[in-house]
């Protein structure tokens, strides 16, 4: 069967092969991840607070939740790139941006903890997501809720006062 991708219009061109597929595929799934305009203004005009960064951690965990098949995919994706190079090196590129994107925007906003804070949340909850769309029972919802609340109270130590 021959991959095809919309040119835009009714026309269609072929990948050339199942990699080229799968490199092309793989950075819009990150895409589709991110959040939107009015998330993003409504974090900016939130407090700078452990509080409101666990509201935050929260959101993000439901956001990204609640777009199951694109997080699925992109696990497959992952799993895809152990066999292959050219997806891994792809993949690499785009999940580093995002971790420095992440980080810089964290930098940014003023909220408390700094960016091994971030990176390590980021992994924390990656997983958590991962348990919630693999096996959705094994933590309930109040669970999870606790859970992120506990990531960052652990992991985000506050910025002490000048």
């Amino acid at each position: 069967m021959p991959w095809t991708r919309s040119g835009g219009g009714a026309r269609s061109r072929p990948f050339a092969n199942r990699d080229d597929l799968l490199t092309q595929v793989g950075p819009r799934v990150y895409e589709r991840l991110q959040p939107d305009e009015a998330t993003i203004a409504r974090q900016r005009a939130s407090g700078r607070d452990r509080a409101t960064y666990v509201a935050l951690m929260r959101e993000l965990v439901d956001r990204v939740s609640s777009f199951r098949a694109g997080y699925l995919a992109m696990l497959e994706l992952r799993l895809e790139a152990t066999r292959r190079p050219g997806l891994r090196d792809v993949l690499t590129d785009r999940v580093r941006a995002d971790v420095e994107a992440n980080v810089a925007y964290h930098e940014q906003s003023g909220l408390p903890g700094d960016a091994t804070a971030v990176r390590l949340l980021m992994m924390a909850l990656n997983w958590l997501i991962v348990e919630q769309l693999t096996l959705p029972g094994v933590f309930s919802e109040e669970e999870r809720e606790r859970l992120v609340a506990a990531a960052v109270e652990r992991i985000v130590t506050p910025v002490s006062p000048s």
